[in-house]
């Protein structure tokens, strides 16, 4: 199982990114070093999100990441949300019945 975090951004977010660009990567690649991270990245044609992918059963991981992201935590992040993934196949995936 997975959990996804959904990030809807400010208009103009590329341009504005830059300030906080390299602490917001820091801390995507240390929550992937630690195992938590599976997959992140900006959607495109229109930027107007992100999504990251996370390990687990619990929201707990992603909602801790969101509130510590310096995109959030400097308005570059208008609202965000988890789901929870019922991965069928893949990394972490149940094994088939």
């Amino acid at each position: 199982m997975h959990q996804i975090l959904f990030y809807d951004v400010v208009e103009n977010f590329t341009d504005k990114r830059a300030p906080f660009r390299g602490a917001h990567l820091a801390c995507v690649r240390q929550s992937f070093e630690r195992g938590e991270l599976v997959f992140a990245g900006a959607l495109a044609d229109p930027a107007d999100g992100a999504v990251l992918v996370f390990r687990g059963s619990s929201p707990e991981t992603a909602e801790t990441f969101a509130r510590n992201d310096p995109y959030v935590k400097n308005g570059l992040v208008k609202s965000w949300r988890v789901r929870k993934w019922m991965t069928v196949i893949g990394d972490n995936a149940p094994p088939p019945m």
